[in-house]
């Protein structure tokens, strides 16, 4: 499960026991919490945040950095931190394939391919957001991106929603999942 991580929430001298507090109140295991961060939220304080997210990493928690491009972070720090992935913000993914202003979708599938590089040079996954046509997905998969998500693969459910097709997914037998690309599979279960 992901959940966003907002920057007075990371500055909480408290969140450590707070986090602790529900993953024992609801039984989750650490490692299904992935905590998503916008770049900004790192900057605003990066000794504090650094020491924050290892406490988070030591307890098996993943750690993603949210909306990765439009922040104002200096890649020097990107390094720093524990992280375990880098989620390519919508506003370049909804422009891969697009011939408006006569780039073809050129510039954002260079953006879209370094940041995908970069997570990869660091050992980072790479999740694309706001996929809503076939042709992006395309161009994700060429690109290695390991994972996206978006209106492409469903709009926002409720808990009843998403349950329904988690069970049937469960009732599937071995090999009907093979509509689902093996690189690239429908979301991250944000």
């Amino acid at each position: 499960m992901s959940v966003n991580l907002s920057p007075k929430q990371l500055g909480m001298p408290n969140l450590i026991e707070q986090i602790d507090e529900i993953l024992a109140e609801t039984g989750c295991a650490p490692s299904c919490l992935k905590l998503e961060i916008t770049e900004s939220a790192l900057v605003e304080n990066v000794k504090k945040a650094n020491i924050v997210l290892a406490q988070l990493k030591n307890r098996n928690i993943r750690l993603s950095i949210d909306d990765f491009g439009t922040g104002y972070s200096s890649l020097s720090y990107l390094h720093r931190f524990p992280l375990d992935t880098l989620k390519i913000d919508r506003s370049f993914v909804s422009r891969l394939g697009a011939v408006e202003n006569g780039d073809g979708g050129g510039q954002p599938l260079q953006i879209v391919r370094a940041i995908v590089t970069l997570a990869h040079n660091l050992g980072l996954n790479a999740i694309a957001e706001g996929v809503e046509t076939a042709e992006q997905l395309a161009q994700l998969r060429e690109l290695d991106c390991e994972l996206a998500q978006g209106y492409w693969f469903s709009k926002p459910l409720d808990s009843l929603g998403i349950t329904e097709i988690l069970i049937n997914l469960g009732n599937l037998k071995s090999g009907e999942i093979r509509a689902i690309p093996s690189r690239l599979a429908p979301g991250d279960a944000s």
